[in-house]
């Protein structure tokens, strides 16, 4: 059977630039087998197959890696929300609306606006709440992305797993001179792994302090999942951001940033994350940005 599919460029407003992705509109009928197979022919960082809703929702969305179905990313949801919307398949409704996809993590609900140019803006709201795991041996996470040990900021917190539906692990580097340098090491973050990380997706960030055209600089590496390095990825950065907003001393709050990712690749990104936070607890994820899209054709499978 012959299955449409659409490409675009999330986190971008510039085509070519972002994260890529596939999505197939109506993925109905297809196998989890034929699904992976479809997203390692794409093989893009993630694949978004979108589905009849099975709970009342908009649509359930799956999305596959080039190696295996995540329960939640970033990316696909903002991709695949604007590829509906953009192509008209969600039905009548002005701006803005929000659309809620059922997925394996839980509702995912993405926030749909124009702006000023025509184009749409996309935002979603993390499916779990903010978890922050165990922390982990700098010498580990030093091995594990070529650097040295002085490379790895501890003074706000120590390399540490943390999710919003999706675990990541997170580590602060000195500055951009070690974020450049940085390079995932498949037997370093193996030897991770068997201390007990549990969790091989490494997400690393420097901040900026604003002095440069973010407040936050970050590359993630997860060649365990078929991706050597990812040039945007929403799922790490809500974990970041909810870690962010957990450390900061304010009991309650509002708290945003602006953050760079594939800037080493030649894919620059630019990502909205926000936070809130009540009686010292993160209530709630975001993680927003522009789409582009880049082409639409069919696929047999």
């Amino acid at each position: 059977m012959r299955y449409g599919f659409v490409t675009c460029d999330v986190f971008t407003d510039t085509r070519f630039g972002g994260n890529p992705l596939a999505v197939l509109p109506e993925a109905t009928g297809l196998s989890d087998e034929q699904m992976l197979q479809v997203a390692r022919e794409f093989n893009y960082s993630e694949t978004a197959f979108v589905l009849p809703p099975e709970d009342g929702h908009d649509r359930r969305v799956r999305i596959f890696t080039p190696s295996r179905e995540v329960p939640f990313a970033g990316h696909p949801n903002i991709g695949t929300a604007f590829v509906l919307a953009s192509n008209g398949l969600l039905g009548s409704g002005d701006l803005p609306r929000t659309v809620v996809f059922e997925e394996e993590a839980g509702l995912v609900a993405v926030r749909i606006e124009s702006r000023d140019g025509g184009g749409l803006w996309c935002e979603l709201t993390a499916p779990e709440p903010f978890t922050r795991g165990r922390a982990l041996e700098v010498a580990h996470l030093a091995a594990a992305l070529c650097l040295d040990e002085t490379d790895i900021r501890t003074d706000a917190h120590p390399p540490l797993v943390a999710s919003t539906g999706l675990p990541f692990v997170i580590v602060e580097l000195a500055d951009l001179n070690a974020l450049g340098r940085a390079r995932p090491d498949v037997a370093g973050l193996q030897r991770m792994l068997d201390a007990g990380s549990k969790v091989a997706d490494v997400h690393a960030y420097v901040r900026t302090d604003g002095r440069a055209e973010a407040d936050i600089r970050a590359r993630m590496f997860a060649p365990f999942d078929g991706v050597h390095e990812d040039p945007a990825t929403g799922s790490a950065n809500c974990a970041l951001a909810g870690l962010l907003a957990q450390l900061d001393p304010a009991a309650d709050g509002a708290f945003a940033w602006r953050i760079a990712q594939g800037v080493e690749m030649g894919r620059p990104s630019q990502l909205q994350a926000r936070a809130t936070k009540t009686a010292g607890e993160v209530t709630s994820v975001h993680i927003g940005g522009g789409s582009v899209q880049v082409s639409q054709g069919f696929i047999s499978v």
